[in-house]
This record gives structure tokens, C-alpha cells and sequence, in this order.
């Protein structure tokens, strides 16, 4: 078990923590569930950096990690719906992305067929988890500027989750048989 897995679990882990601060209430709860999600999620780049310098780039990394970031966001999104936060369209879009980019690198995968994350997957991925900070931090920005971004900044995660889906799949469409 080398670092960069060791933090891909650690995200996993820290995901029920997430919502559990998330969803109870209690003082601060939001606050502290934001915190957890900001470190959770500087995870995801930490561990790919490590990997990478390292060298120490494995199978159980190229799977896991982007299920731990799909997890995360999956329920942060979920969460956010529950509480009223965010119209659940925007969850099955972000959500419904994911599947089925995952499961076209699954089919691609079968015909021995790689298909790497692209530029536009990690705008998409960034956007998201400012969205969902922006979102999970909202009173306090309020305070602090007066005025509230997170819907904004979900719009634009949107955006580029449709973008990148349409991206992958007209990419994939090059290189796999489908059919």
C-alpha cells in the first residue's frame, strides 16, 4: 500500500464523515462538513501528483481513484438535494455523466482500448468541487460578499459536466466498435 492509494482510501473513508456532519444538526455541523469535504477533495489531485512523481502508479489507483472522487461528489450532491440545496436535475446530470463515462471506459477497456481522463474531465471535476464547496459554504460567503455564488458556480460545473461527456463520447466513438 503505497501513499497515493493510502490517500484514495482516506478520501473513501472520509466520505461518511462528510455527510454525517452534513446531515445532522447539530452547531457548526455545515461548517465542519465543508472542511472535510475541501480536504477530501485536495486528496484527489495530492494522490495523482504523488503517484505520478513517484512512480508509483498501480492498478488499484487507476480504478479506485476516480471511483473515490465519484463517490465523494455523488454524495455530496445527494446530500445537497436532500437538504434542499440543489434541484435534483443537476444531481442526475452530474451523476448520470458519471456512469455513463464510466461505462464507456469499461467497454472501451474490453476492446483493450484506453481512454485517458481529459483536460476537459478535470475543468469538469474542479468545477464541480468549487460548486460544491461554494454551495456547503454559502452563509459564509454571503457574510462575507454579500452575495451568493453557488448556484452560479453549479451552473457552470453543469455545463462542463455535459461538455466533457460529449467530449468523451465522441472521442470513444473513434476508437471503439460499438455495435
Amino acid at each position: 500500500m503505497n501513499l497515493p492509494n493510502s490517500l484514495t482510501i482516506f478520501r473513501i473513508i472520509l466520505v461518511p464523515f462528510f455527510m454525517f456532519f452534513l446531515l445532522v444538526k447539530m452547531p457548526y455541523g455545515q461548517f465542519i462538513a465543508a472542511l472535510i469535504f475541501i480536504i477530501a477533495a485536495s486528496t484527489d489531485g495530492l494522490d495523482g501528483y504523488i503517484a505520478r512523481k513517484r512512480k508509483q502508479i498501480t492498478n488499484f489507483g487507476k480504478i479506485m481513484d476516480p471511483l473515490a472522487d465519484k463517490l465523494l461528489v455523488s454524495a455530496a450532491l445527494i446530500s445537497l438535494v436532500e437538504l434542499g440545496k440543489i434541484s435534483g436535475w443537476i444531481a442526475v446530470i452530474i451523476i448520470g455523466r458519471e456512469f455513463a463515462v464510466t461505462g464507456l471506459r469499461a467497454v472501451a477497456a474490453s476492446e483493450g482500448v484506453v481512454i485517458a481522463a481529459s483536460k476537459i474531465g478535470k475543468y469538469k471535476t474542479v468545477s464541480q468541487i468549487i460548486a460544491i464547496i461554494a454551495i456547503l459554504m454559502n452563509d459564509f460567503i454571503i457574510n462575507l460578499i454579500g452575495l451568493s455564488l453557488g448556484q452560479y458556480l453549479l451552473y457552470i460545473a453543469v455545463f462542463f459536466t455535459i461538455y466533457s461527456g460529449i467530449d468523451y463520447f465522441s472521442k470513444a466513438g473513434k476508437l471503439i466498435k460499438v455495435g
